[in-house]
Formats: C-alpha cells, structure tokens, sequence
C-alpha cells in the first residue's frame, strides 16, 4: 500500500489514509518517548528541501507494510524538536533519517539511502519479540 505525505491537510495526520502522523511540538515528542514504553515508535526526520529526503521517503512509503506508530518530522518547521531528538537519543541528526525508539532509548536508526522500510519493520518486530 502506498501512501504520500505531499499530499495537504489541515489536520495532524497528512492524509486520513496515510501511514504518518505529524511531529510538531516537544510536547508530542515527549509523549512518543512514554509511548515508547509500550511499543516501538518511529519516526522519519524528513527535509521538505532536499530531493535525496524526498526520493527516500517516497521508496519508504511504498515499501512500507506495517501498521506500527509512524511519525513524520519536518526538520525546517520543526528545528528545535530535531534538536530534542538528537539530544534525547544520542544518534546524530541528518536527513534523512529514521529512528525507532523503545523504552525511550533509539534501538534503530538510519540514514540516507540505508532507510528501508523492511529493515525498519523487522527491528520492530524483533523489539516487540523481545518484550
């Protein structure tokens, strides 16, 4: 199933059927780290600015299968939550870049190219195996 975030929306979803949900305030952020607690949180640090961070993201989304928590960060709106993240985490900022979280620690990340949609899915499921 493929979904795009380029499509605009006024809500907090990009889309009603898409797979992401928007990252906008530290508020949010820090309740994805409690979430995190629960299950595995992804998130997807995009650059609106970059055509690399576009081309992957696009490939993600139609690779993408799973129906796991997924959030979309727009780095240029939302500096000072990147900035959070990268402080909270430990795992240097680039773009773009995903992040998986469990127990409010990064378990996963990638960057650039080396962004897959299955090998993000299988570090989710093996951290949801592991509980």
């Amino acid at each position: 199933m493929a979904f795009s975030f380029f499509k605009k929306n006024s809500s907090d979803h990009a889309d009603p059927e898409s797979m992401w949900t928007a990252l906008r305030s530290l508020d949010q952020w820090e309740q994805i780290v409690k979430k995190s607690h629960d299950t595995p949180q992804l998130i997807f640090k995009h650059s609106t600015r970059c055509g690399v961070s576009r081309m992957v993201l696009r490939e993600f989304e139609r690779e993408w299968q799973g129906d796991h928590p997924c959030y979309y960060l727009d780095l240029l709106a939302h500096r000072d939550v990147s900035n959070a993240i990268a402080e909270s985490t430990g795992v240097l900022h680039q773009s773009p870049q995903i992040i998986i979280l469990k127990e409010g620690k990064a378990i996963y990340d990638a960057s650039h190219q080396s962004i897959s949609a299955q090998e993000s899915l299988a570090k989710i499921e093996i951290a949801i195996n592991a509980q």
